[in-house]
């Protein structure tokens, strides 16, 4: 017990003596959640769910768009109104 409130403090002391940073989290916190949920249901590993949630999350969110498709030959719209016969 003692060795895990000394890590506790540890880790505290290590958390607060680091200056803030901007976090990356775009789409972590979406896989985080989903990881977590997912890791608790398959057999109480919910903190290694909401790791493996963040990264595959993060991953997903920073993916290349793929590419617009060119459209179908088709002619291009006239500006001109159409008249009634």
């Amino acid at each position: 017990m003692k060795r895990f409130a000394l890590l506790a403090v540890a880790a505290a002391t290590l958390a607060l003596a680091l200056p803030p940073s901007r976090a990356g989290a775009k789409g972590c916190i979406k896989g985080a959640i989903v990881g977590g949920i997912a890791g608790h249901y398959a057999g109480n590993h919910a903190f290694l769910g909401a790791v493996a949630g963040c990264v595959a999350g993060h991953h997903a969110a920073t993916r290349h768009p793929p590419a617009p498709q060119r459209p179908t030959s088709s002619p291009p719209p006239s500006d001109t109104p159409a008249t009634p016969k």
